[in-house]
């Protein structure tokens, strides 16, 4: 196994859970570098991969690493690689870049030279003067980590990250990325087997994403990618990663999932992508204020949740009211496991109770802490 190289991209905090879906999926040598998460596989491992993880950003085809001090040698070694076994001479590509304390700082220049390199390459191998470029989408990325090049093709599409899972055709304001959702319930205790709610479900990202993991339908099943387009990549390939994976489906087990919000709308909107997603029959939608809460009648739960951060003036006290309201009613009961992520450094005091576990992630640009209380477990 293994004639080529993948990434797979997460966002900072979620590397040891992609690396852990990645050992699930039967990727063993894993290695994980700055969010990037590299493994070996075949052509087939590029749909497979897309169609399964829950928790990365995208899938990475790895061209190659190599050290670049100069643009001399950043072009002379981007040249060497094979790029005419994967972009077909129609091919649409545009390079992206980023540089980090290295040598070559600037972006704009190792993106056009890497452009250039590539073009070179394609046109001598189809012995063209330049490349029509009316075909399919390649987007190269150009990553320079300590003089370290990593030049790599987006297998997932650059406009399209693996969070874009396709159910949600509408959201509400500042909606969490449907891969954080997942990692925030793969973080917690949550099995299939226990109560799981959600009070400030907003377009209900947590509560769906928890159903597609108890069902273990997984998240690419409905949705496009770019390396559908590539000749490599066989259509055939993309067939045998569904059939796969739709064999893997659980419809037999009784899952219970409970979401709430202020909001109407909202809860209007929650229950459009959770029938997207395929998954209405797990979550029971309500309209509740967060002031007037109780907590289901059982033991054992599992509260996950995503409360708003406040960023208008005057907002700071109805937040804290908030997180003293969820410490009243769910901070005493022993059985419950909380997860509650936020960007609001005040709110242990404010819950009531100091958190078993703080882990710091990023909710798109801003830095969030994610607050773990772990309930007792059931008794087997």
């Amino acid at each position: 196994m293994g004639n080529i190289k993948l990434a797979a991209i997460s966002s900072f905090g979620l590397e040891a859970i992609v690396k852990r879906e990645l050992n699930d999926l039967g990727y063993e040598n894993v290695n994980t570098d700055n969010g990037w998460m590299y493994f070996d596989g075949d052509v087939e491992d590029i749909p497979k991969a897309n169609i399964n993880l829950r928790c990365a950003d995208r899938v990475m085809l790895v061209m190659g690493q190599f050290e670049a001090l100069s643009f001399e040698e950043l072009f002379d070694k981007t040249y060497e690689l094979p790029w005419e076994d994967w972009i077909s001479k129609d091919g649409i590509f545009t390079v992206k870049g980023k540089s980090v304390k290295s040598k070559l700082y600037s972006t704009p220049d190792c993106q056009a030279l890497v452009k250039k390199a590539i073009s070179k390459k394609l046109c001598e191998h189809y012995d063209v003067e330049w490349m029509p470029e009316t075909g399919p989408e390649y987007t190269v990325l150009i990553s320079i980590h300590k003089d370290i090049a990593t030049v790599s093709i987006d297998t997932t599409g650059a406009r399209e990250g693996l969070f874009k899972r396709g159910y949600r055709e509408n959201s509400t304001i500042a909606p969490l990325k449907e891969t954080m959702a997942a990692a925030l319930v793969m973080l917690s205790y949550w099995k299939k087997d226990r109560i799981l709610y959600d009070p400030m479900c907003g377009s209900g990202t947590i509560a769906i994403e928890a159903a597609l993991i108890g069902r273990n339908i997984a998240p690419g099943l409905n949705r496009k990618f770019a390396s559908m387009q590539w000749s490599k990549v066989k259509e055939e390939y993309w067939k045998e990663a569904k059939i796969e994976a739709r064999k893997k489906i659980d419809l037999d087990s009784e899952i219970k999932i409970y979401a709430s919000d202020v909001s109407e709308k909202a809860i209007k909107i929650a229950q459009e992508n959770a029938i997207e997603a395929g998954v209405d029959d797990c979550i029971e939608f309500f309209v509740k204020d967060v002031m007037t809460i109780q907590k289901p009648m059982c033991e054992y739960g599992i509260l996950i949740t995503n409360p708003p951060y406040g960023e208008r003036i005057g907002e700071s006290e109805d937040i804290a009211k908030l997180h003293k309201k969820l410490g009243d009613v769910f901070g005493k009961d022993a059985t419950w496991s909380k997860y509650i992520i936020t960007a609001i450094e005040t709110f242990e005091k404010e819950f009531g109770i100091k958190a078993d576990k703080k882990r710091k992630l990023f909710n798109g640009n801003v830095k969030v802490d994610y607050y773990q209380y772990f309930g007792k477990r059931p008794e087997k």
